[in-house]
This record gives structure tokens, sequence and C-alpha cells, in this order.
């Protein structure tokens, strides 16, 4: 079995579901004693989002190098970034190591492509739904047609992630607001819908949604076990 490197702490909230769901993952496949070999690095994430909000990405790339490289260092095979938004970096980061970074993108366009459709909607951090090193990647690489929320709907989706679910609140009046945000990309033609950050599975389940919901954080967890246990 290869070794998993985590990076996170981006929060602490969805490292913790990455390290249930690889661990599961393994004992499901290999037996009831089975875990996963991992290896976590942990951010205190007041550092890392204050420096996300001061537009500082060049101090955050190097700290996500130094990060990949102590993980690589202690016998990882295989990285990933357990957070959407700091995969602004992730081409910085494959090529400060020899071993590969597993992108979040690629295994739910994988999954997405495989259920036949094309145009998705995508919520997340401002910085996910906002800049192109996500969209873009899907629709450059992958050819889906991606749609955002509009300004305030992205404004209500981001402040959700940054005052509640990072620090494990999970409220009904954020859950109601999210299934409208999800219901107004419907409208506009969504086939499914990417929760493009990996807290959102905290308050989103698939009975808030009219369309398929894809789970980025469960998606990226599977694919670093295949990788995990192949060859």
């Amino acid at each position: 079995m290869k070794m998993i490197g985590l990076i996170g702490g981006m929060s602490w909230e969805s490292s913790a579901e990455y390290y249930r769901l690889v661990n599961e993952g393994v004992r499901d496949r290999l037996g009831p004693t089975a875990s996963a070999r991992c290896l976590l690095w942990s951010f205190n994430f007041a550092d890392i989002a204050a420096l996300q909000h001061r537009g500082d990405w060049p101090a955050l790339t190097t700290r996500m190098i130094e990060a990949a490289r102590r993980l690589e260092a202690g016998g990882a095979d295989v990285l990933l970034i357990c957070t959407k938004t700091m995969h602004r970096m992730a081409a910085d980061v494959q090529a400060a190591v020899s071993v590969p970074l597993l992108h979040i993108a690629d295994p739910t366009a994988d999954r997405i492509r495989a259920a036949g459709l094309r145009t998705v909607g995508l919520i997340g951090t401002a910085f996910t739904m906002e800049d192109a090193f996500y969209k873009g990647r899907l629709a450059d690489r992958h050819g889906l047609h991606v749609i955002v929320p509009d300004d305030e709907d992205r404004a209500t989706v981001h402040r959700i992630i940054y005052e509640e679910l990072v620090a494990g609140k999970v409220l009904p009046g954020s859950r109601d607001a999210y299934r409208a945000i999800i219901a107004r990309l419907v409208e506009r033609g969504a086939e499914a819908v990417i929760l493009g950050c990996t807290e959102i599975m905290l308050l989103v389940r698939p009975e808030d949604s009219q369309v398929p919901l894809f789970d980025t954080t469960a998606l990226h967890a599977a694919a670093a076990i295949e990788m995990a246990l192949s060859g």
C-alpha cells in the first residue's frame, strides 16, 4: 500500500473528513482491521485564511510547497491538497516534488462525464467560484460547461463557509440559503452541482438538490485510495 500525504488544516473540519474517508475506504477494500497508510500536515487555518484574504498568494505558495516537501521527505507516495482554494498553486506544488499530486478537479470531472453530464453548477469559496484555477481546469481539460452563482449568491456561499462551516457550525438557515442557491443554478441549466469546497458536504445533502450533487471531498479521497492500492 502506498503512503498518502494529506496537506490539511484548511480547515481541520474537512481534513477530518478526508482522514475518515480514506481509512473507511481502505477498510472496506481490505478488511475490518485495515487502515490507510497516511501522513497529515495540518496548517493553522487562521494563518492561511488571513493570507488568502490579503491576496498574498506567493506566501501561500511557499507554505504549500514546504508542506508538500515535508510529506514527501516523510515517505508520502501521493499527495492531496485537502481544500479547493489552495489548488490555485497546485502546479507550483507539483513542480516542487517528485511524487504525484492528485488534483481535486480530475476525479470529479471524470465522474460527471461518466454520468453523461456536461453543464454543472459550482459553489465554493469566492476564490474557487471566481478564479480560473478550478473551473478553468474543468472546462479546458474535461470539456465541462461551468455555471457559478450571481454576485449576491457567491457572497452568501463564501460567508457561510468562512464564518460558519470552517468553525463546525451547521445552521438550518444556511442550509436553506444553499438550497435556494442550488435551485437557481438548476433554473439556469445546471444538470448537476459540484460542492466545490471541502466543508460544504457538512451542510448540504443529496435531498437538498433537484439534480445530482458531486461531493469533491469524497471523490478525491476515493481516487487517493485507488492510487494507494494500485500496483
